[in-house]
């Protein structure tokens, strides 16, 4: 279809220029004589097929590069696509405001030529602007917004809930490790999490990638992601999108999903330590299910008892290592001619990370010893 709109158009215009101009060429090619063949409907049909032909080399590489400018347009997210459309139409405006009184000037160049450049000049200046300030535009209008809502609110009812107002339900957007992970289900199951959860395109195909791996492990844990997602979809009761966008300028899977964040305002859900810290960095709101995790385990305070099998020796020495129920990790100062029994420890420390809990102790036999 594309293919056949792009010869019509070559057609026609081929047709106007024949229409146009043919006729001044076979005039000054003293060829004007020869009746109804130089006419000017004749002329239009000269220019017509001349360029009709030429579409047999050229058509092929129109179509590709519109098709390539389609899915670079698909593919782009709409808030890009917008205001840099925008910025455009714009620029356009004061382009033309511009050329009005250029228009006035009876030299030819200013009145032709320079109309030309400043349209083009303000177009592309105008969507830039619009496209690398499209995230300040937003929240300028949406600040304006946000205080009609409430001071309409403020009107219609004093006691009214205003928790919503103030803690919207954001987009939970979802990262690779924790989808593989497979918490993530029992936690939206739970209703701890709450909003709409948004799967990116390009973490499918990574998660795509790991269940095509010639490796075993990585194979199993890609097909439990994708269980886990279809799991999500069919038996939870919650909203799940899938992004079709993506952003080919960058390549890691990470920085997709903080730039995506920015531009949607969501919120990255992960138990990525690494991801975690980038988040904070880049100022986008995260949810580490480890520290979900860690803020639901019991309570260890140092100096109390706790029953432990010693189970292997540590890094450092004369270290043992032992393991809660919920799978925190004990380290055991002098534990280590204990491995292989269970023993009562003191709990002289503990170190909370969003990477983990980890509780070092002491025999209680050593403390009585001293």
């Amino acid at each position: 279809m594309v293919k056949r709109i792009v010869q019509l158009f070559f057609v026609i215009v081929g047709g106007t220029l024949g229409y146009l101009y043919f006729p001044l060429l076979l005039e000054i090619m003293n060829i004007g004589d020869i009746g109804w063949f130089a006419s000017s409907y004749a002329c239009a049909i000269y220019g017509a097929l001349i360029l009709f032909f030429t579409t047999f080399w050229l058509v092929d590489y129109i179509v590709g590069l519109i098709r390539k400018i389609e899915e670079a347009l698909v593919k782009a997210p709409i808030t890009e696509i917008l205001f840099g459309s925008l910025g455009l139409i714009v620029g356009l405006i004061v382009a033309f405001l511009v050329m009005i009184p250029l228009k006035s000037i009876n030299f030819q160049v200013l009145s032709t030529i320079i109309p030309i450049f400043v349209t083009l000049f303000l177009g592309y200046l105008g969507f830039q602007v619009g496209f690398k300030k499209r995230e300040e535009l937003i929240n300028l209008f949406s600040i304006p917004a946000r205080l009609g809502s409430k001071d309409k609110k403020k009107q219609t009812s004093e006691i009214e809930p205003i928790a919503e107002e103030y803690i919207p339900k954001k987009l939970k957007i979802l990262d690779t490790s924790v989808i593989i992970d497979g918490r993530i289900a029992d936690i939206c199951q739970t209703g701890f999490l709450e909003g709409t959860i948004v799967i990116p395109q390009f973490v499918l195909e990574e998660l795509q990638h790991i269940a095509d791996s010639s490796d075993v492990l990585k194979r199993n844990r890609g097909r439990r992601g994708l269980d886990i997602l279809n799991k999500i979809r069919k038996e939870l009761a919650i909203n799940v999108e899938i992004y079709e966008g993506d952003f080919e300028e960058i390549q890691e899977v990470d920085s997709k999903l903080v730039k995506l964040a920015k531009l949607t305002s969501g919120v990255v859900v992960t138990n990525d330590f690494n991801l975690n810290k980038v988040c904070e960095l880049q100022n986008v709101s995260v949810l580490n299910i480890n520290d979900l995790a860690n803020a639901v385990k019991p309570v260890v305070l140092p100096g109390e008892e706790l029953s432990v099998q010693v189970i292997k020796d540590g890094k450092e020495h004369n270290q043992g290592i032992a393991y809660l129920d919920d799978g925190t990790m004990i380290v055991v100062e002098e534990g280590r001619d204990y491995i292989g029994k269970r023993i009562d420890v003191l709990v002289t420390s503990v170190l909370q990370t969003s990477a983990g809990r980890m509780i070092f102790a002491k025999p209680k036999l050593l403390e009585k010893a001293l």
